[in-house]
């Protein structure tokens, strides 16, 4: 049975996907936990694509991928679906879409407009990145880490994140691919991004071309 406000969001998100106009902020529908294949099977099926469609995510898939990427399997403690050294969740997971730019929300698991911009081609140097339909991009908050080790963890923990979209795209049949060619600072800038917080890697998500 859906409620009244995930009906809504069901309504809202492809329409916002669809539309040039970036909505301020995009409720997703709840992620489909029975789906897709077994553990094993996503796990053989697990590689890295250059070649991407242009065909737009629906709004259910792109639920589940930001879900399985590093959505709240614990609502009771907060806990994610990727490890973090000390709890500290220092990982944000920012969404690049042809309308704009979102900030994943994980606890109201929503998207959050973050600049009504097409930035898809800034999160990569690859040209593929320009017109995938949604590249993700790692953000560590180096503030909540600590001097001492701090990096090290934040790259750590990006790489468990970066693993559950890749097992969740090989379960889904989608192509993806992750990436450290980046220009940082230029696309800190405009994520707007504080000086403590750094992009990590960059991960394109579609359906394999």
């Amino acid at each position: 049975m859906v409620d009244r406000r995930q009906f809504i969001g069901m309504l809202l998100i492809p329409a916002a996907l669809a539309n040039a106009r970036a909505a301020q902020s995009i409720p997703l529908p709840p992620p489909q936990l029975d789906d897709p294949a077994p553990l094993m099977q996503a796990l053989r099926a697990r590689r890295s694509t250059r070649a991407f469609a242009q065909r737009p995510l629906p709004a259910q898939v792109l639920s589940s991928l930001l879900w399985a990427t590093l959505g709240v399997n614990r609502p009771e403690t907060g806990g994610r679906t990727a490890p973090s050294a000390h709890n500290r969740q220092e990982i944000d997971v920012y969404v690049a879409l042809a309308e704009g730019a979102y900030l994943y929300d994980a606890k109201a698991h929503a998207l959050s407009l973050i600049v009504a911009e097409d930035l898809r081609a800034q999160t990569g140097m690859q040209d593929f990145a320009g017109s995938a339909p949604v590249n993700l991009v790692y953000v560590a908050d180096l503030g909540k880490v600590g001097a001492a080790g701090g990096e090290f963890y934040a790259a750590t923990d990006t790489g468990f994140v970066s693993q559950n979209a890749y097992l969740y795209c090989a379960a889904a049949g989608l192509a993806t691919v992750v990436r450290g060619w980046v220009d940082r600072d230029a696309l800190g800038r405009s994520l707007k991004l504080r000086r403590d917080q750094r992009v990590m890697l960059a991960q394109t998500v579609g359906y394999p071309r």
